[in-house]
């Protein structure tokens, strides 16, 4: 039996956490800075909530946080911000490519990719990427997913 392939040292046990860290990256990739009130806003809870959390993060080592100042993401914060976006990126991608709604794929993506292991999200990308490149394929998909329901 082969050894188990291991998954990338920066895993996060709490979707929570993950959620930050992505919004972090997403704001600072987007603005060029993430402050405790546009990540409040964009996950859609108070302030104070936000700052405890960054505090916490803060100790933990995947952020560097100062008061009135804004948030910086350490090298293990930023890598997991980028596997977090990356993931999120693929399933709204492939989701969306046969034509599920918007909020749909939000609340589906939402609920996977905290979820999803490496080795599946690879296995999603090669078949996103080549349903992309095989229009013929996709609409042959899209016509069989039409007459299951969907």
């Amino acid at each position: 039996m082969p050894p188990k392939r291991q998954e990338p040292t920066t895993h996060v046990d709490s979707p929570a956490v993950e959620d930050y860290l992505e919004q972090i990256h997403n704001l600072i990739e987007g603005k060029g800075y993430a402050r405790v009130v546009d990540i409040a806003h964009n996950l859609g809870i108070s302030q104070a909530s936000v700052t405890n959390m960054i505090q916490k993060l803060d100790a933990e080592g995947y952020l560097v946080y100062e008061r009135y100042r804004g948030v910086v993401l350490t090298d293990e914060g930023r890598q997991i911000g980028q596997e977090i976006a990356r993931r999120h990126e693929v399933l709204t991608r492939l989701l969306s490519t046969f034509g599920l709604d918007e909020e749909t794929v939000y609340k589906d993506v939402e609920g996977m990719e905290h979820h999803i292991s490496r080795q599946t999200l690879d296995v999603l990308t090669l078949l996103m990427e080549e349903l992309e490149g095989n229009p013929a394929l996709l609409k042959r998909l899209k016509q069989k997913l039409s007459r299951t329901s969907l």
